[in-house]
């Protein structure tokens, strides 16, 4: 598959709203399909068991380098997602990029220039946009 092409799944995502036009309805959907990621990967962990989370304090020893921070800080995950648990999150991201898009088009915002202008953003700051 080629690459995005953010400019026409904005256009696709426009002409599939229909119900869903207010920005009020747009906006609680985004806050619904973010809560189903978060719960998609909770039942990953809870229901299937594919990964585990091991969250500890992170820590890193008191000489290191703000560059060299990256080597001592962990994910707190063990495992992957089993493709069962996978297919659910990327459907569940998936409707989260949706409802975005759909904000994006209701304040006629592209999403193609939002995501050029953070990744110029994030490049030119490098680690220290601490995101």
């Amino acid at each position: 598959m080629p690459g995005l092409d953010y400019a026409q799944f904005q256009k696709t995502v426009s002409e599939c709203l229909i119900r869903h036009r207010s920005v009020l309805d747009v906006t609680t959907k985004l806050q619904e399909a973010t809560a189903r990621v978060n719960r998609a990967i909770a039942k990953s962990v809870t229901t299937c068991g594919c990964v585990k989370v091991n969250a500890s304090r992170q820590c890193c020893p008191a000489n290191v380098t703000f560059g060299e921070l990256r080597e001592f800080m962990q994910n707190h995950l063990e495992g992957q997602l089993c493709e069962n648990c996978r297919e659910v999150v990327e459907s569940e991201i998936g409707q989260t990029l949706f409802y975005l898009a759909a904000l994006c088009e209701l304040f006629d915002l592209h999403l193609s220039d939002i995501v050029n202008q953070e990744q110029g953003r994030i490049s030119t700051l490098g680690p220290y946009t601490l995101t």
